[in-house]
């Protein structure tokens, strides 16, 4: 079976340096909100605040969710979002559960765009949606490559009781 343009090596290093350059992006935002204090309370209200007037940015449904579930659990997202950013960061630059990373990405981004926050939002939501579209393509050079195959066998053995011994397969 010929391999898609997009899975080989040589592509696949520039889904690498835009997985990591995206995953710095992240990393960096997490940090930053990790030692700064990060307080989701004055986001949460400009957010509900623009599902008013003549033109609102936000739908009525999302700052209703916002004000109903979201704020009264500020304390949790307060962690939430910072870690989560951070987590992601991690796994992007590492190349480590990136598809849960890039998931988690894309949805971060929807979350923040619904919010009526433009910023590079948009941006970073098309990157992961890309390189989810490459899928392997996207941790060629990254810990998944390795770790998935293993990862595979492992469960595989396990199932059926350690009777199969296939080498894993880097993809």
């Amino acid at each position: 079976m010929k391999t898609k343009w997009w899975k080989t090596p040589g592509v696949s290093a520039i889904w690498t340096i835009i997985r990591i350059w995206l995953g710095v992006q992240w990393l960096t935002a997490g940090w930053g909100k990790i030692t700064g204090g990060f307080e989701v309370n004055g986001f949460l209200q400009g957010a509900i605040a623009k599902a008013g007037g003549e033109t609102p940015i936000v739908q009525g449904w999302y700052a209703g969710f916002l004000e109903s579930v979201v704020l009264p659990n500020a304390g949790l997202f307060n962690v939430l979002i910072p870690w989560g950013e951070f987590l992601v960061g991690i796994g992007l630059i590492l190349g480590a559960a990136t598809i849960p990373a890039l998931i988690a990405a894309a949805f971060m981004n929807l979350n923040f765009l619904l919010a009526g926050t433009i910023s590079t939002n948009p941006e970073y939501l098309a990157l992961a949606v890309i390189l989810l579209f490459v899928g392997v393509g996207g941790y060629y050079w990254g810990i998944d490559r390795v770790a998935l195959p293993a990862l595979k066998e492992y469960f595989i053995n396990k199932r059926n009781g350690g009777t199969e011994h296939k080498k894993p397969v880097a993809v």
